[in-house]
């Protein structure tokens, strides 16, 4: 049984035939899928908050497999898509790869290449889920900080020792102890080295992970 929210493998193909046996492929692995006849009645559904990939032809009847591709990106979404190509559409699904697709897998293909492509993809989505979701909580708990706070977690993420930190903001030791102790609980961490792992997942922080004290 599947939900709204479920991760879905998406058959985009104007080839009922194709659509059937990658249906049936897929679900005799375990892997929810759902079928649409053209790239158009696909986008017409679309929502934002679909996850999962999409497996879908390059070239379709009306609008082509890429088309799609790039009218989904204008619309922000970053799930993974897999093209299905002929041999004289290699180099454009190349062309795809370099523009951000998954993957392409050419017909005939292999049933176990392209169960394991999909599981791929669908892994590498709910990554890019778990970063989204890391990013919205950090962000949230990076506003409940005080300027202060904020300047002081910048030097901890430096690196730098409570007493180098009074120095650099001429404040007492102990004023430096309780805004880092308040940071710390803000952030949800118990050190510089969580704090930098926390910022690093959320894509807010690249830089080299601070020594801890």
């Amino acid at each position: 049984m599947t939900t709204d929210t479920t991760p879905l493998t998406h058959i985009v193909d104007d080839d009922e035939a194709i659509r059937d046996a990658l249906s049936w492929l897929f679900r005799t692995r375990n892997v929810p899928c759902a079928t649409w006849e053209s790239a158009e009645a696909f986008l017409d559904a679309w929502q934002p908050h679909w996850r999962g990939c999409i497996v879908m032809d390059i070239r379709m009847g009306g609008m082509s497999g890429l088309d799609c591709s790039t009218a989904l990106r204008q619309r922000g979404s970053t799930v993974p898509i897999i093209f299905i190509t002929g041999h004289g559409d290699v180099p454009m699904a190349v062309s795809a790869l370099k523009r951000g697709a998954f993957d392409f897998i050419e017909k005939p293909f292999d049933d176990n290449a392209l169960v394991d492509i999909v599981q791929s993809a669908l892994e590498e989505d709910a990554r890019n889920q778990a970063r989204r979701t890391a990013r919205v909580d950090v962000a949230a708990r990076l506003e409940q900080l005080t300027s202060r706070e904020r300047e002081v977690m910048g030097l901890i993420l430096a690196g730098k020792f409570n007493k180098v930190i009074a120095d650099e903001l001429n404040i007492s030791m102990r004023t430096v102890e309780v805004h880092r102790a308040r940071v710390f609980e803000k952030m949800g961490v118990r050190s510089a080295v969580e704090l930098a792992q926390q910022l690093t997942l959320a894509g807010l922080y690249n830089t080299a992970t601070p020594s801890a004290e």
